[in-house]
């Protein structure tokens, strides 16, 4: 489990991990469950196989949001590398279960800190959960990096990013990164950022958009007239921010993301809202067995996920979109389809995403 213990620092903490709790006879002597089951007892973050990060700075700066500062472990920065853009698996215990989330870090790229800027939502049970309870010394942890939503290695000269709430994000990482290698402050290039909130107080990074010279920064606000903009994304909005842009970076809820990509060519996106998953409308019927827990369901055509659920199973997961791989299990015997990729796996003893796979006739799952 994860604590908050303070923990020893230092020249001597780095050569003890490494030379001491790094071998492998001291791993062995620990087993069954191995030497970082006992080490986060003391140290949460000196584990060697688990990726974590100690919360070291807690803001809240708008009414629905709160701003984490995260100190990685040495099992994290040495295996992974997070690109501006790029969203990270955080974990956390809330009343015994574990729950992991997607979160896109808005430092600039090569940062030692991660900076994550959660929204909360109504509903949210993660979000809620860091918003209000989110504090120095927590400890978290972290999984694998992921997405396609980042900037390309040759800087497009005219840029024009779009984002709205949470979505700010990887925006502010790139926007962060782009001014960290002067590309903003170049004579021939040009960068505009639109951006959507509820209302002027729930804008994330309002003091430090301002500041930023060399990017043209325009809010809108969807409950309130103050803004720059008035109304949604469209014609209007395109023209004040930026006229035929070389690429467009837009992350926010899909209406946001398809009105961009009405208005404007080349556009990359990035959405964490889950998407509308079609089942099949005449579900096959088949009997789905969930091997280790000795449960057998019959097929509604649901997702594996939601089935289980169902049936009383607590599977991890984390988007519930397909992003996050957190609910990967492995299917022992059947076939399964993805309704996001349409891919059929049909071999034994694959892994799939439960949380966007549907059964296709009979499915055992090690579950």
């Amino acid at each position: 489990m994860f604590t908050q213990n303070a923990e020893p620092s230092g020249t001597f903490a780095r050569a003890f991990r490494k030379r001491v709790l790094g071998s492998g006879l001291v791993d062995l002597l620990t087993g069954p469950h191995g030497i970082d089951r006992y080490i986060e007892l003391v140290a949460p973050t000196w584990a060697l196989g688990t990726a974590r990060a100690k919360v070291i700075d807690v803001r809240r700066t708008t009414a629905r949001s709160v701003t984490l500062t995260l100190a990685p472990n040495e099992s994290f920065t040495s295996t992974q590398t997070v690109k501006a853009g790029q969203y990270i698996n955080l974990t956390v215990d809330i009343d015994g279960r574990r729950h992991t989330r997607c979160y896109s870090p808005a430092n600039a790229e090569g940062a030692v800190k991660l900076e994550l800027t959660i929204g909360q939502h109504d509903g949210g049970v993660v979000s809620t959960y860091l918003y209000e309870h989110a504090r120095r010394g927590m400890i978290v942890g972290l999984a694998g990096v992921g997405g396609d939503f980042v900037l390309p290695a040759h800087r497009p000269r005219r840029i024009l990013f779009v984002s709205a709430g949470s979505g700010i994000t990887p925006v502010m990482a790139m926007l962060r990164t782009l001014v960290a290698e002067g590309h903003v402050q170049a004579v021939d290039r040009e960068i505009a950022f639109v951006h959507y909130a509820r209302t002027a107080t729930e804008a994330c990074y309002r003091a430090e958009l301002a500041a930023m010279g060399g990017v043209r920064v325009l809010h809108g606000y969807t409950r309130s007239a103050d803004g720059d903009l008035v109304g949604r994304f469209g014609p209007r909005h395109l023209a004040a921010a930026m006229t035929a842009p070389d690429v467009v970076f837009v992350c926010g809820p899909t209406t946001l993301v398809e009105s961009v990509r009405e208005h404007c060519d080349n556009v990359c996106t990035e959405s964490f809202v889950p998407p509308v998953l079609e089942p099949p409308d005449n579900p096959a019927g088949g009997r789905i067995t969930f091997a280790n827990s000795g449960i057998h369901v019959i097929d509604n055509g649901r997702s594996l996920l939601e089935q289980a659920e169902s049936a009383g199973l607590t599977p991890q997961n984390g988007c519930r979109m397909g992003i996050c791989h957190t609910c990967t299990r492995r299917k022992t015997a059947g076939t399964v389809r993805n309704l996001i990729t349409r891919a059929v796996s049909t071999e034994p003893d694959e892994d799939v995403q439960i949380c966007v796979s549907v059964p296709v006739g009979d499915v055992d799952l090690f579950l």
